[in-house]
């Protein structure tokens, strides 16, 4: 198969993933505080725009069953609010609830909400570490000729990304993950000192759906035991 079709059919299942999944978290009667109780370090998801939290319920379902309490940020409802504000609601949400030592799961959108909460709403430091899957830390070209405020916010030339590309304080504690190919940032989500790793699928959606992502999530939460177990040193 040529390299065209190859990606076409990526795209074709990217957003058939998408499609299905936007239908099932409409129709699913899921809680949120159903995934609340668990013994190890509490979890906050962040999901991408246009994505409610049960659009990541596949990550959200394998993270509780490895002993994660789960928390979502329902009053970001689509995520379509500007970054520092869906920030403001991620940190209130934090505090709120009482969480420490708080890993954050973030997709997409969700990855630059993240890092803005911990550069610049978390004095408490209840925030550890992130895990970003696909996330656009340096915009996307695409992005320019999108005519929905929403969305133009990826461009490279947006303001807010420059200024967080160039904070590069918190990114040792931010670990990158994303397949060989995503149609939505063709400049990649690679991120300059934090922990980038890539996965052998492809797509922007189903690589959350991806077994291999789930796993590659759980080492990536806690890199010092992975670390630890190989003996290898601590690259975080």
């Amino acid at each position: 198969m040529s390299s065209v079709l190859r990606k076409a059919l990526w795209w074709a299942q990217d957003y058939a993933y998408a499609a299905g999944w936007q239908i099932r978290g409409a129709l699913s009667r899921t809680r949120a505080d159903s995934f609340h109780s668990g013994h190890r370090s509490p979890v906050v998801v962040i999901p991408g725009v246009y994505e409610n939290w049960r659009f990541m319920l596949p990550l959200i379902t394998a993270l509780h069953a490895a002993g994660h309490p789960v928390h979502v940020v329902k009053v970001l409802q689509w995520n379509r609010h500007e970054v520092p504000v869906a920030a403001r609601f991620v940190a209130e949400h934090i505090a709120a609830a009482g969480l420490e030592g708080v890993r954050i799961v973030a997709h997409s959108k969700g990855g630059l909400i993240g890092k803005y909460a911990m550069l610049a709403m978390d004095a408490e430091r209840r925030i550890d570490r992130m895990v970003a899957i696909c996330t656009p830390f340096s915009g996307s070209r695409y992005a320019r000729y999108l005519l929905i405020p929403s969305l133009r916010i990826f461009s490279p030339r947006n303001a807010l990304t420059l200024q967080m590309a160039r904070e590069e304080t918190v990114n040792r504690r931010i670990s990158s993950v994303y397949g060989v190919f995503d149609p939505h940032i063709p400049e990649g989500s690679a991120l300059p000192g934090a922990r980038n790793v890539q996965l052998q699928t492809a797509g922007h959606f189903r690589i959350l759906g991806d077994p291999d992502t789930a796993e590659t999530i759980l080492d990536e939460l806690h890199p010092s035991d992975v670390a630890a177990e190989s003996g290898a040193p601590d690259a975080s």
